[in-house]
């Protein structure tokens, strides 16, 4: 599979791994962390839940549309799911390509498309004790 959900910490060097290819002059990635605070607050922490068979097709999906889309050697992307502290790695996208631009590009469309349309909620908590839930938004 070529996009997970996981409930443990994310390996990059395991996740990157299979991206090396002797052809490829370019690797771009994306690493998404838990931030401290969001729209003026002051966040402690989150879960994130996804309505995993839905999430892994379009995540596959999401995936596939890159790989037409852009020319590109290898792809793969990660997201967490389950409680993650501040600091802790949410998700991430890793492309190898010849050149650096479509490794940028493709990078770049697939985190774009897997935060709007893949069915991954995010629940945070709040220092003043409440806590929201965000939904992907296109």
């Amino acid at each position: 599979m070529d996009f997970s959900l996981q409930e443990t910490a994310l390996d990059i060097a395991a996740l990157r791994a299979p991206l090396a290819h002797a052809q490829a002059g370019a690797y771009a990635s994306f690493e998404g962390w838990v931030r401290d605070h969001h729209g003026g607050r002051s966040v402690t922490g989150l879960h994130y839940e996804a309505y995993a068979s839905l999430a892994q097709a379009e995540g596959e999906k999401v995936i596939a549309e890159a790989r037409s889309r852009f020319d590109i050697i290898d792809i793969r992307c990660a997201h967490r799911i389950g409680d993650l502290a501040i600091g802790d790695l949410a998700v991430w996208v890793g492309v190898t390509a010849a050149h650096r631009a479509p490794a940028f590009a493709a990078c770049r469309y697939v985190i774009d498309e897997i935060k709007s349309r893949v069915p991954i909620w995010k629940h945070e908590r709040y220092a003043e004790g409440d806590a929201t839930w965000l939904h992907p938004q296109p």
